[in-house]
């Protein structure tokens, strides 16, 4: 009872890292509250999967191993979490906010009637007072996001209804085995009472998977334009750049939306999220949608015509000055000097 939840999402066999992520949050999260961590796993051969899991800090590892749950299917996985929910009562439930996740969480919320806070940037335990009541409530779910096209950051509290429910997008928590490894208990979910024939009424026929052609979320060193490159032509400075550092390029979704390049490199709140060495952010201005994805990185440099740019300010070092004539610059010297 009123321990924590964290859904364990599965990608070709193996552990997604945002789970991993999330355990390590969760993991974070339990010691604060002084409850279990539990994770909860819905798939196919999942043999041996609690020793993994137990290096995250997992106390226990729910099972429900089946092929009728390996691939994802909606109903019947928002069926045997349902019921495990009502089984176990867990004061909190963390999802990956991936495709899977932002279809699977809304579903098992809206059947709980629990609330939910998608794409959260930040997770933390702390108190609340309701303001018009006077009622002060202890150790809740802080649920961190941007708010309001990413103007404010919002912190969001579910006082009165469990669980506590949030997706966090892969990349946002750091991943980290815990100090303590957890006792990994495995408890096979009685998934057969939980699940009725309508929930199975979706069969999946064929599966077509393309491979990314291009991730940058790995990347040690990444060079990011802006809209403030000025046009496509131009952005090409950008590649160059990250050509000579060996680096990957990464964007803005002003520079996106612009055309300048593709979707897969954006970074940001609604891209993807980053954590390298190195960040140069050249003609980026630096509104919290796109700090929200980068903010993490090691060494920020910024590349600005505005002394007074957002980035600046998380910025380690800050250029100013006009990145079609900056980057050349560096690109030369960099050459010059690597040999």
């Amino acid at each position: 009872m009123n321990n924590i939840f964290v859904y364990i999402e599965m990608e070709g066999g193996k552990v997604a890292d945002v789970s991993l992520e999330l355990l390590t949050k969760g993991r974070e999260l339990a010691t604060t509250l002084g409850v279990k961590l539990e994770a909860v796993v819905l798939g196919h051969n999942l043999a041996g999967i609690e020793t993994e899991l137990a290096k995250y800090g997992a106390d226990t590892v729910w099972v429900a191993d089946d092929p009728l749950f390996s691939p994802f299917r909606t109903l019947p996985h928002t069926a045997v979490l349902c019921g495990l929910i009502g089984q176990e009562k867990p004061q909190i439930a963390l999802f990956g906010a991936t495709p899977v996740g932002r279809d699977f969480a809304p579903r098992v919320s809206s059947a709980l009637h629990s609330g939910l806070t998608a794409d959260c940037t930040q997770l933390e335990i702390g108190d609340h007072k309701d303001a018009k009541t006077g009622t002060e409530y202890k150790n809740l779910l802080y649920q961190i996001r941007p708010a309001f096209g990413g103007n404010i950051i919002a912190t969001i509290v579910n006082p009165d209804h469990r669980p506590q429910m949030a997706t966090v997008r892969e990349g946002v928590m750091r991943k980290e085995y815990a100090a303590q490894p957890g006792a990994g208990e495995v408890k096979a979910i009685d998934w057969k009472k939980m699940v009725t024939d309508a929930d199975l009424a979706v069969k999946i026929i064929d599966r077509q998977i393309e491979e990314r052609k291009i991730d940058i979320k790995g990347a040690g060193i990444i060079v990011a334009g802006g809209y403030g490159m000025g046009s496509k032509e131009n952005f090409r400075l950008v590649h160059e750049l990250a050509d000579v550092l060996g680096g990957e390029v990464g964007a803005s979704r002003a520079a996106v939306d612009a055309g300048f390049t593709e979707h897969a490199r954006q970074v940001g709140q609604t891209g993807v999220t980053v954590r390298p060495k190195l960040y140069i952010a050249c003609g980026i201005s630096g509104q919290i949608q796109h700090t929200a994805g980068m903010d993490q990185s090691s060494m920020v440099i910024s590349i600005n015509s505005d002394p007074e740019a957002p980035i600046n300010k998380i910025a380690d070092y800050a250029i100013t000055g006009d990145v079609n004539e900056i980057i050349p610059k560096m690109i030369k010297y960099y050459k010059q000097n690597s040999k």
